[in-house]
């Protein structure tokens, strides 16, 4: 008996290592046949013309608009020196109050036909460009995010459109700064 169970025990441990090396293999395989599968997917959208080597790099950015320390800096540094007021840009989605400096929600439309991008600024920010968001042809001129803002300050939506630039403010309380505030 003493025998029989060590065999048992003996052969218990083999199974086990076996299955264990088994799934090991059959894990390797999925994932070098996963990775494999995505490679030829990537090379046959390249080779049809739909995928461009370097086209889904990001695009270079404007570090001297971020960079900047003073709102008309920022503004000359997007090209925007003059920027005309407009009541087709509306902040929706945007409270009146924010509770927490550190995530304020801002949402813009613009309603500007041929919108090529919008800008978000904040007048009290110690860096006053927050964001800046390209708009391809064709795409709806809405976006949602979240800003930090320093304290109550006015907020800028800056569009360019047609080679143009219009702007719309609205001030934006903050009862607890999020900018080391």
């Amino acid at each position: 008996m003493l025998a029989s169970g060590y065999a048992i025990r003996y052969y218990n441990a083999r199974l086990e290592a076996h299955v264990h090396h088994s799934l090991g293999y059959r894990v390797k395989r999925r994932t070098l046949l996963r990775s494999g599968g995505s490679a030829i997917v990537l090379t046959a959208l390249v080779a049809a013309g739909w995928l461009k080597p370097g086209s889904a790099r990001a695009q270079a950015w404007n570090k001297a608009a971020f960079d900047t320390h003073d709102l008309g800096e920022a503004l000359k540094a997007l090209g925007a020196v003059e920027p005309a007021q407009s009541t087709d840009i509306v902040f929706a989605q945007t409270p009146e109050i924010a509770e927490n400096g550190a995530v304020v929600p801002i949402g813009v439309v613009s309603n500007i036909a041929k919108t090529q991008s919008i800008a978000i600024l904040i007048e009290k920010n110690p860096n006053p460009l927050a964001a800046v968001f390209d708009i391809p042809p064709g795409t709806e001129p809405a976006l949602s995010t979240r800003v930090k803002m320093a304290q109550t300050s006015k907020v800028y939506a800056l569009v360019k459109a047609d080679g143009k630039s219009y702007v719309a403010t609205k001030e934006i309380k903050v009862t607890l700064g999020g900018c080391g505030g």
